[in-house]
């Protein structure tokens, strides 16, 4: 019971988890605006605008600074883990995100010339990885809920 107690009471995490929280409800409705359709996949799914992994990093950096500063090693740990996911975030799971559009075009031709050995249950996950406008507003939103956040 300590251990959770002690979540609830730790800025650092609750900045970050509220990024997240903050990013993905964002994300739901502004493809709900876009696509006039609510999908509750959203809500926890990765890929979209904006990067909740940015957001919750960026969150977790900024409320390490304003708790411990930039000269401490909690910073440095959490700053280059920022980096690290944010680069990934926009190269290996950006790629991922367009080959599985790709892949699933093919699988939509093989469809069309009435081939039925693909299901769509083989159709591959197209919300990975983020553009670098993406990461920049999760990035951004993160910096802003932390700084909120220690304002209270």
């Amino acid at each position: 019971m300590e251990f959770f107690t002690g979540l609830l009471e730790n800025k650092i995490f609750l900045s970050a988890a509220l990024g997240w929280l903050i990013a993905q409800i964002l994300k739901t409705l502004i493809h709900l605006l876009f696509t006039k359709k609510f999908v509750a996949e959203r809500l926890v799914g990765s890929g979209g605008m904006p990067s909740s992994h940015s957001a919750t990093v960026c969150a977790l950096v900024t409320a390490t600074y304003l708790e411990y500063g930039s000269a401490s090693f909690a910073f440095a740990i959490a700053l280059i883990v920022a980096i690290i996911v944010m680069y990934d975030a926009i190269g290996v799971r950006r790629e991922t995100g367009i080959q599985a559009q790709l892949l699933n075009n093919i699988i939509r031709i093989f469809e069309d010339m009435g081939r039925d050995e693909l299901s769509a249950q083989d159709k591959l996950k197209e919300f990975i990885g983020h553009t670098p406008f993406q990461v920049l507003m999760g990035g951004i939103l993160g910096i802003l809920v932390a700084a909120a956040f220690y304002q209270l």
